[in-house]
């Protein structure tokens, strides 16, 4: 099927699914951090301070989210969709009326957790019930959302912001979440898809459908969860920190912010050509090979000085962001199944939040300290070199282990100790 095809047949769910995660961008770091300088000029923060209340807010946030993940699996999507639009209308009204430290760090948790916390996950929770046959595809469509807000609101936020003060540009937010974000988003979801409408390819078989439980004692899990997380925390970092970026290399914030076009235009067409190849070979297949764009960007980015990088390390993120961002929306149900994917997702989740949290908050302490910036943008690169090999020797051995599987009767006990270690399908009683 066609992504066309598949767009006009499809296009209510993926619709609410892209308005989604659009309008998560009020609460994703790079929206906020369009505010970083005159938050740290009212309020008298240094870098450090304010990527550490930042650090603690999103905590915070991360420590939430699993208790509200659950709800997904006991309640229809749309109806939490609704109360997490108005949470997050109300948190982006509180940023235009933040005048006390305290006040700032609850605004930054509630935004942090409605935004980018929640939106995605009942996008992506919902998007993962509604395909299954197709999930590739519509993985990739919705999360064009994410890229399509990275692209468009920085530019909105600075047109709002000259004729309205950056306190301004936050209630003018609120005003989109309320009058557009929830029309959008809910209305659609009201009526619910079958997944089962599209029958699953005959080399494609369900899954059974993990706990919770089960998927936090499975080592796989974990393994993989340490290779997911390197985009949020990289990503994090250098969007959070672009102004002392720029001025550490002499670089023009016009110049950097016209990367965020680039970057989000490869974004897009990787994402749904990711989509195609998911739907084709499976998600896992393509584990090993994601973070391998992202170590070239944090190399590019770290030793180059020329404005001549901006676009090859902008381009290079996009890869791998449009290439997680749909992987990643696939993976948890292809190996865990949908019946318990919230409260699987609100782990996964919480955990890149926390991440994303842990980014700003870490380089900024250490460049308070004078550790070389560009020397941390280059450990960044190495951990995904490292990653990249680790999920290539998993996904090898776990291949490995499924053929002989699919061909041997088991006769004793199964498996054995040293696989289960790293196999993300659990023994059948």
């Amino acid at each position: 099927m066609s992504y066309l095809r598949f767009c006009l047949k499809n296009g209510r769910w993926l619709g609410a699914g892209f308005a989604l995660c659009f309008f998560s961008s009020f609460g994703q770091t790079f929206f906020i951090s369009l505010s970083n300088g005159e938050i740290r000029a009212e309020f008298g923060l240094s870098n450090g301070a304010f990527g550490l209340i930042y650090m603690a807010a999103t905590l915070a946030s991360a420590a939430t989210l699993p208790a509200l993940g659950g709800l997904l699996d006991r309640h229809p999507a749309w109806k939490i969709a609704a109360a997490n639009i108005l949470a997050l209308a109300a948190a982006t009204a509180a940023m235009a009326f933040s005048t006390a430290i305290p006040f700032l760090v609850l605004t930054l948790y509630l935004l942090r957790l409605f935004g980018q916390g929640m939106m995605t996950e009942i996008a992506l929770t919902a998007t993962g019930r509604w395909f299954a046959a197709n999930r590739g595809r519509a993985m990739a469509l919705v999360t064009l959302g994410l890229h399509a807000g990275t692209g468009a609101l920085p530019f909105a936020y600075v047109m709002a912001a000259e004729g309205l003060g950056w306190r301004g540009a936050w209630i003018a937010a609120a005003l989109v979440l309320l009058f557009l974000a929830l029309p959008l988003s809910v209305l659609p979801m009201m009526r619910d898809r079958n997944p089962r409408s599209d029958p699953l390819p005959a080399a494609k078989s369900e899954v059974r459908d993990w706990t919770r439980g089960e998927v936090l004692r499975s080592a796989g899990f974990w393994l993989i969860l340490m290779a997911v997380l390197a985009p949020p925390f990289i990503g994090t970092t250098l969007f959070f920190h672009q102004v002392y970026l720029t001025e550490l290399r002499g670089w023009s914030l016009g110049a950097f912010a016209a990367g965020f076009a680039l970057m989000s235009a490869t974004t897009v067409l990787v994402s749904i050509a990711c989509g195609s190849l998911i739907d084709r070979f499976s998600a896992l297949k393509l584990l090993p090979a994601f973070l391998l764009p992202m170590a070239a960007s944090c190399f590019v980015a770290a030793s180059a000085v020329g404005e001549w990088s901006i676009p090859v390390f902008m381009i290079l993120l996009g890869i791998s962001n449009g290439a997680s961002s749909t992987l990643l929306g696939a993976l948890w149900p292809e190996l865990y199944g949908t019946k318990h994917l919230g409260a699987i997702r609100s782990v996964t989740v919480a955990q890149m939040v926390l991440a994303s949290a842990l980014g700003p908050g870490v380089t900024g302490v250490l460049i308070d300290l004078d550790v070389s910036y560009p020397l941390q943008i280059a450990a960044m690169g190495g951990y995904c070199l490292i990653m990249s090999a680790a999920m290539a020797v998993f996904v090898v051995t776990l291949s490995r282990r499924r053929r002989r599987a699919a061909t041997v009767e088991p006769l004793g006990p199964q498996p054995g100790p040293a696989f289960e270690r790293i196999d993300p399908e659990p023994r059948q009683p």
